[in-house]
């Protein structure tokens, strides 16, 4: 795995613990739940040539799974790539926090996953308890600038696997 994609990875792990913490009584994901692994996720090619290089046997021999659903899901939902999967499958379940643009305005967003919801309203949540989005983001588009040599290509899940 390129060193600096798993120095990121990491981190990104170090602050999905902490939340974890901070929401156990509220996170109803677990191996097999897959309401947020759905068709057509595109990932960084950094990302992508990762999975590559960890799955090689599994990209070659399995199929994808049906579509309308991650390709990487097994008969039993559950990830065949958990332990490479991608930034956005580590982040998810988490009470989410962002900033948007309307009508000339940055507001602050909000969600979880409607499994997720039953607890303190992700509203009044102090911002240290959600994943803000933006940070992280920014750090992956760096190590693809890197990786692929200025340019921002994303790939498709499910191209992965061999036709």
């Amino acid at each position: 795995m390129n060193e600096k994609l798993k120095e990121f990875y990491a981190e990104v792990k170090r602050q999905t613990v902490r939340l974890e913490k901070i929401h156990a009584e509220r996170l109803n994901c677990k191996k097999g739940c897959s309401a947020c692994c759905v068709d057509d996720i595109t990932v960084f090619e950094v990302e992508a040539e990762n999975i590559k290089q960890n799955h090689i046997a599994l990209l070659k021999r399995e199929k994808p799974q049906k579509k309308g659903v991650c390709a990487f899901l097994d008969k039993n939902n559950a990830c065949r790539i958990y332990e490479n999967r991608p930034y956005v499958c580590r982040t998810q379940g988490l009470p989410f926090r962002w900033f948007d643009e309307i009508e000339d305005q940055f507001v602050e967003l909000r969600d979880i996953c409607p499994l997720n919801e039953e607890g303190e309203p992700i509203e009044s949540l102090e911002e240290e308890k959600c994943w803000t989005i933006g940070e992280f983001e920014a750090k992956l588009a760096e190590l693809q600038k890197e990786f692929g040599k200025g340019k921002m290509k994303r790939v498709r899940l499910r191209d992965l696997f061999e036709k």
